[in-house]
């Protein structure tokens, strides 16, 4: 894969270059500041790119209006978004195109190298990649609290790891099910959320997420 690294703390952004140049894929450009990011995803048009949110020049949320930009732009740019914190409106705001090829994850998550390369090889493919800890923040908000308390504790389990970006089989793994019981969970909570089941997992997914970032 072809991948721009647009990160400001050096330390953090050569770590990632490193990991990422060790599992084989090549980073074609790096940024330090929200237009550099802009610039180089434009440019450069990569098969998946690592933004940080708050860069530089105010430290607010530079990374993410260039990821947001360059989407616009260049529909469906996949953009693994990187963030200290568990942010709401940022993932509400990334997910709000529902174009696919979208991740969101706490930078601790970068040091555990499997799952970050799992994670941009997903996005790459146009999948959905989000942070455990960002999808448990955001089930257990006010709002999502509301429109889930139709659901099971398992529906709130299988809702949990699909937003991960999870396929029925690994899912069915990870909570010791099979693929069709999953299937059936599946069925019985978008039923419940009102939400279209479809053969596109990615997008039911982003509706997913969407429906519960939603106000």
């Amino acid at each position: 894969m072809r991948i721009v690294v647009a990160e400001d703390l050096y330390l953090l952004r050569d770590g990632m270059v490193r990991l990422i140049e060790a599992y084989g894929h090549q980073v074609v450009a790096t940024a330090t500041t929200g237009p550099e990011t802009l610039d180089a995803l434009l440019e450069w048009r990569p098969d998946v790119a690592v933004v940080d949110i708050r860069m530089p020049p105010t430290q607010s949320d530079e990374g993410l209006r260039a990821a947001l930009a360059a989407r616009r732009e260049l529909p469906g740019l996949p953009v693994l978004i990187l963030s200290q914190y568990v942010e709401q409106l940022y993932a509400r705001e990334l997910l709000a195109d529902g174009a696919g090829g979208i991740g969101y994850f706490l930078k601790e998550s970068v040091f555990d190298a499997d799952q970050f390369i799992d994670a941009l090889e997903r996005v790459a493919g146009g999948g959905t990649a989000m942070d455990p800890a960002v999808i448990a923040k955001l089930l257990s908000s006010g709002s999502s609290n509301r429109r889930l308390e139709g659901l099971t504790e398992r529906e709130h389990s299988v809702l949990g790891l699909m937003a991960e970006g999870l396929s029925n089989q690994a899912i069915g793994r990870r909570l010791f099910l099979s693929e069709s019981a999953i299937g059936k969970y599946t069925t019985s909570m978008f039923g419940k959320l009102g939400i279209t089941d479809d053969e596109d997992g990615n997008r039911r997914v982003l509706a997913v997420l969407a429906y519960l970032n939603n106000p």
